[in-house]
């Protein structure tokens, strides 16, 4: 039991002996002192005055009189109107100290059988480009919110939805087939998701000058402007050929599926490779071209049942306006399918590969209205989670030069981004590492990863989910502030001061004695590291990674001014250095564990 449960316990025992009744724990506020008062933790004494009869102040002397004479934990206390603040003992502090240090994963829960089940869809990658920053944001994301469910006691799926069918996947192979001379990743020193996309790119370069000159024919004709682009978008060569190869891929034909799989699996091992670099991984990967004929068949299934509609030209609807909505289009005029019926049919594979409880898609808040309809949909289809689902929306990646567009090829590329992340760490780190002897060149570049990664995922994280997000490299880099690499360095400031506590063969008890002594500085810092457990469930309930990284900067900042005031190895007695070294271990692994939750890995050393 922690400190707050115990005195909350306490207040409720004296309110019904001084008043003879019983009230909620919901009743009893007890919250952080504020600096300027003395005290830890202030009982908020309003909410029982109308048990007591009494005036504020005289309600809360007679609730902390009760306190020191019934409680361990409260040794004294004042009153500042309605408020009652509390000293809490010493030896509370240090008990609850040695419950932090006796835990490894303090403050998160373990799954068992019981466990509810919940799986987070992320990623979704196109199989005609690589993976490009607004991709990391949603992976970083992804990875981190599964991390912070399992925290929370859920048994986790990671699992990822491939869109590796449809037009723009026959633009990639078309633009391939008559340009690429055969060329391949082994051939061309290319990574595969980069060389599908450098011809993506192609692809649109010819199809605008094919749409340019068609345009201006028909203008010359005396067509209007308008309708002659809109023609010319339609007429455009490329562009037919490409619709054709699509009707050739939906009918099966041979040589048009071999060049499809031959090209996405070097895409795959392509999005692999950057899936590592980032440290991101599924534990079930679907594919749209499964999926999709699942969906429709889903859509038939509804429709036999009168919950879908079809009109007259044959495609089928789903009616919404009873749920506030308009008309939603399931299946086209010509049978074929759109994402809503694709994402159905993902939707009834994956319930019948788990007994899904609760169901998080990852994806940018522009598809908010999608994700509106699509609960609505599963629910009607039966799907016991469907009215649940939750859209885990998100904003957009801005730069500082404006909007990403894949067809132009102006993309930050994933890979380059990583690249050069790790390689400025490398730079800003230079001076600090050459200054650790025998530092292998190996460990050197492993730091410079962990760092530049560090820096890279933190700076994402940290901003809230749900806004748009300027990303600043340089910014993200720096050893000072709100960054991955300052909350790094302290981690690897604590792993070499124990590292010297060892050396002089200082030894960190498993238990502290309970009347060792312990300074306001360091009754703070016992705070801090005691709310970690309820950062991760604030964090559970709202899907939210910045919660934890905000707790992690703020108890860094915490301990690096308790730091620079108190020395841990110099201390003055050998007990008060066993207290500092045992707080200090456990100030590192509850940042370890943190950063954990944010895929975020932590140096010995920096």
């Amino acid at each position: 039991m922690n400190i707050e449960t115990g005195i909350a316990q306490a207040v409720a025992e004296a309110i019904k002996e001084l008043y003879g009744q019983e009230v909620p724990q919901k009743m009893i506020q007890l919250q952080k002192t504020r600096s300027e008062f003395e005290g830890n933790l202030t009982l908020v004494v309003f909410p029982f005055l109308k048990i007591s009869r009494k005036k504020p102040e005289d309600t809360a002397r007679e609730i902390g009189d009760y306190l020191v004479a019934h409680t361990d934990s409260v040794a004294s206390y004042n009153v500042v109107k309605g408020f009652l603040n509390l000293n809490v003992a010493n030896t509370a502090w240090i008990n609850l100290l040695n419950t932090i240090h006796a835990q490894p994963f303090f403050g998160e829960r373990q799954t068992d059988d019981q466990s509810p089940l919940v799986m987070i869809e992320y990623s979704s990658p196109n199989t005609n480009k690589p993976l490009h920053l607004g991709h990391v944001r949603n992976n970083l994301l992804g990875w981190s919110l599964a991390q912070i469910m399992a925290a929370n006691g859920n048994k986790v799926v990671k699992t990822n939805i491939v869109n590796d069918r449809g037009i723009h996947i026959c633009k990639s192979m078309l633009a391939w087939q008559k340009w690429g001379n055969g060329e391949t990743p082994e051939t061309s020193g290319k990574k595969g998701d980069h060389l599908i996309g450098d011809y993506y790119v192609a692809f649109d370069k010819h199809y605008r000058e094919e749409v340019k000159a068609l345009k201006e024919q028909l203008m010359a004709e005396g067509i209007d402007e308008e309708t002659a682009e809109k023609r010319a978008k339609e007429e455009a060569p490329l562009i037919r050929e490409a619709h054709e190869m699509l009707v050739k891929w939906e009918q099966g034909d041979p040589e048009v599926r071999a060049l499809w799989e031959k090209m996405n699996a070097w895409v795959y091992a392509g999005f692999d490779e950057t899936y590592r670099a980032l440290g991101v991984a599924f534990d079930k990967i679907y594919y749209e071209s499964d999926t999709y004929l699942v969906g429709k068949a889903k859509v038939e299934e509804g429709l036999a049942k009168g919950l879908f509609f079809r009109k007259e030209d044959n495609s089928v609807w789903a009616d919404l306006t009873n749920d506030g909505l308009d008309q939603k289009l399931l299946l086209r005029s010509d049978g074929t399918s759109v994402y809503m019926t694709q994402d159905i049919g993902t939707a009834d594979m994956r319930f019948r590969d788990y007994p899904i409880d609760k169901m998080i898609y990852v994806v940018g808040n522009e598809q908010n209205y999608h994700f509106q309809v699509l609960s609505i949909l599963l629910d009607r289809l039966g799907f016991k989670w469907g009215k649940e689902l939750v859209h885990f929306s998100y904003g957009m990646v801005e730069l500082p030069n404006g909007k990403m567009k894949s067809r132009e090829g102006t993309v930050v590329d994933a890979d380059d981004l990583i690249a050069t992340m790790v390689a400025d760490a490398r730079q800003m780190s230079e001076d600090k590492v050459n200054k650790l002897e025998g530092i292998s060149e190996e460990e050197k570049n492993d730091i410079a990863r962990i760092v530049g990664m560090g820096a890279l995922k933190y700076f994402i994280l940290k901003v809230d989910a749900r806004k748009n997000m300027l990303f600043n490299p340089e910014e993200s880099i720096d050893f000072n502030g709100n960054t991955g690499p300052f909350i790094q360095y302290t981690h690897a400031r604590i792993r070499s001061i124990l590292r010297k506590a060892e050396a002089e063969g200082i030894v960190i008890p498993d238990q502290l004695e309970s009347d060792m002594p312990v300074n306001q500085k360091e009754i703070d810092l016992i705070q801090q590291l005691n709310e970690y457990g309820a950062a991760v469930e604030q964090a559970g309930k709202d899907y939210s990674p910045s919660g934890i990284a905000n707790y992690c900067y703020e108890l860094t900042k915490q301990f690096n001014q308790f730091y620079h005031d108190f020395s841990i190895l110099n201390a003055d007695t050998l007990e008060e250095k066993k207290v500092r070294l045992v707080l200090a271990s456990n100030v590192a692994k509850v940042i370890r564990n943190g950063m954990r939750l944010l895929g975020i890995e932590v140096p010995e050393r920096m």
